[in-house]
């Protein structure tokens, strides 16, 4: 198997199923070395529930003529992802891109929503994030310290909801926003290492978008099926090849063959008074400036 990704190593978190699926095969497929990294848990993250999901996806890869190993370590437990980078390093002797894919969902709605589900939420969205790309991001700096040349990649995963909001998912919402701003910052302080850092707001079929979603995903038998995890996968191993190494800090998203690249939160209309704004102006200028301006998307559900 070979493509953009020959020889690069890459770690894919959640890649038992769904999109983390679809992109190690994809990335197996385009020559990359996999790391199917996958918990073994349930939509709502109950454990126990996909055992083994790891390892029947390396089974597939290497079943094709692909390389690939498994870990199914949390990717929120800050010691796992570092024992995850030591395992790839003893095993393959490099690492070259990690795609931040894992997570579940609690939907429900803000006001009904407990401690206890905000926080496994955001941790393992938001944490989840931070733990595998901290170690490898330390590793990549360390390497280019040592003058070794580094060509490195950081795919996160946001969401539209993240980018706009959505109704009954206020944890999910806000931990996938947390990921679009980190991204952001990733970008703007390892691109003098060598690294890039981009993030996805994908479109497909998965557990976690079944529910939500249902009928409106589905697709007539002879129709090009717009929801297919698969269809992002060429776009994960893009940028994770050295192709993309001049794009980075960007949030793309993709349904089905529709590919776009967000323009996140910018400058509006504005208006300066030259002063302090008197209380009894503000809101005739706040309507000013809304009038003028592009509208954003609406959140997701709402009316």
């Amino acid at each position: 198997m070979s493509g953009v990704c020959d020889g690069r190593v890459v770690i894919v978190t959640g890649a038992g199923a769904g999109l983390g699926r679809a992109y190690a095969l994809g990335l197996a497929a385009e020559g990359a070395k996999v790391v199917v990294n996958d918990l073994g848990v349930g939509l709502h993250g109950e454990s126990g529930e996909a055992m083994g999901a790891a390892e029947q996806v390396v089974a597939e890869i290497k079943a094709l003529g692909g390389e690939a190993m498994a870990n199914t370590g949390d990717v929120a437990d800050f010691d796992a992802m570092h024992g995850l980078i030591q395992q790839v390093l003893e095993k393959y002797g490099d690492l070259h891109a990690v795609v931040n894919n894992a997570g579940f969902v609690r939907d429900r709605m803000f006001v009904s929503c407990t401690p206890e589900e905000w926080d496994a939420v955001i941790r393992v969205h938001l944490r989840g994030h931070f733990c595998a790309a901290h170690w490898a991001a330390k590793y990549w700096r360390d390497q280019q310290k040592q003058g070794k040349p580094v060509d490195a990649r950081i795919v996160n995963t946001s969401s539209g909801a993240g980018l706009q909001g959505s109704v009954g998912q206020s944890a999910y919402s806000a931990a996938k926003g947390g990921i679009a701003s980190l991204t952001l910052v990733q970008a703007a302080e390892l691109g003098r290492y060598g690294v890039t850092a981009n993030a996805l707001a994908p479109n497909a079929r998965t557990r976690m978008t079944q529910d939500a979603f249902g009928e409106r995903m589905n697709v007539a038998a002879d129709a090009f099926d717009a929801f297919d995890p698969a269809n992002t996968a060429p776009l994960v191993a893009w940028l994770c090849s050295e192709e993309s190494r001049d794009v980075t800090g960007q949030v793309f998203e993709l349904l089905g063959g529709d590919l776009s690249v967000s323009q996140g939160w910018t400058d509006s209309p504005h208006e300066d008074r030259g002063g302090r704004w008197p209380t009894t102006e503000i809101g005739a200028a706040v309507r000013r400036i809304l009038a003028k301006r592009e509208p954003a998307k609406p959140v997701y559900g709402a009316g």
